[in-house]
């Protein structure tokens, strides 16, 4: 059987071949290796691997952790894996998420225009778009059992004592970016957090064997 190798567009596929894996720590590593465990005990037994990133807000790293998360599964080939975001309160995405990412290389397309909008994300042409918008980590759009929830931000962690359905809570957690918004240093920031969430992702993701 002929298998082809996944397609990301030519902006996303540059940058990833720019991540320097050799900058995560051994600290971190150690913080990320449940994720890479979690992830390969699904492929080894064949099942879908669900993976809801949760933050407070489900504005920022959330919906970051999400979007690279399901680009590094189809950059790598693995199959069945389905990335989900929520936090304890849904707000929105914020405006500077999706524009940190489109410069990133990702096609994103408003499907709506209310306070919350919903987000069509695309990293390849091919390849069925990302949802995106803020929700509560159990709304209804995500899933009710048989997933790992990944705690992004340390808010959620300690505010989220219980998370229903979740086989496995694994906590991740990333400094958030909104401490420089509306300062001079907002896109550079929000830039800076994409591409250690987009390293990280990548090397979790590199270290599944087929």
């Amino acid at each position: 059987m002929i298998t082809t190798k996944p397609t990301l567009f030519t902006a996303i596929d540059k940058l990833i071949n720019s991540l320097n894996v050799d900058s995560i720590t051994e600290e971190r590593k150690i913080t990320l290796q449940p994720l890479v465990d979690y992830i390969q005990t699904k492929v080894n037994n064949q099942q879908e691997i669900r993976l809801n990133l949760i933050c407070t807000h489900n504005s920022r790293r959330s919906h970051l952790s999400q979007i690279w998360a399901q680009t590094a599964a189809h950059h790598f080939n693995i199959k069945n894996v389905f990335c989900y975001s929520g936090g304890t309160e849904a707000t929105a995405m914020f405006p500077m998420v999706a524009k940190t990412l489109t410069n990133q290389g990702f096609q994103i397309k408003a499907l709506s225009e209310a306070s919350n909008p919903i987000y069509s994300v695309k990293y390849s042409e091919n390849e069925h778009p990302i949802i995106c918008f803020s929700k509560t980590f159990d709304d209804s759009f995500n899933p009710q059992a048989e997933f790992a929830a990944i705690m992004t931000c340390s808010n959620a962690d300690v505010g989220c004592p219980f998370i229903a359905g979740a086989e496995k809570r694994i906590p991740i957690t990333f400094e958030d970016p909104k401490a420089f918004d509306n300062t001079p240093q907002q896109a550079e920031k929000y830039e800076e957090r994409s591409l250690q969430i987009a390293t990280e992702m990548f090397y979790v993701f590199s270290k599944i064997t087929l």
